[in-house]
């Protein structure tokens, strides 16, 4: 698809606005109030539901490889969950994951 200069400024303007108008339904109607219980319980759920709906089709389906299927990234995204699991930290698994990138592709490019 090609789209001229105004219609990528027209979709990034309504984008912007879109996005304003949903965090200011929260922020700005509704912030100062006290939400019940069972409304703050499913919030603390949002980001667990949110990342990995966002990484499994970069793992699954990743854009650099065409679509193919690639192991490296499948095993840095299992070193990921399972040191996340393991250890109960964010960083960790954000490291075991990089290390098992990083080193998954050194080692095929060396093949």
């Amino acid at each position: 698809m090609n789209y001229a200069t105004a219609e990528i400024w027209t979709i990034i303007a309504l984008m912007g606005i879109g996005t304003f108008l949903i965090r200011f339904s929260f922020l700005g109607l509704i912030g100062d109030r006290p939400m019940p219980q069972f409304v703050l319980r499913l919030l603390r759920y949002t980001p667990v539901a949110v990342l990995p709906a966002m990484v499994a089709p970069l793992v699954l389906w990743p854009a650099a490889t065409d679509g193919q299927f690639d192991p490296v990234r499948m095993l840095a995204a299992l070193a990921t969950v399972t040191a996340g699991l393991w250890t109960r930290s964010v960083l960790w698994a954000i490291f075991a994951g990089a290390f098992t990138l990083y080193a998954g592709i050194g080692i095929t490019a060396a093949l």
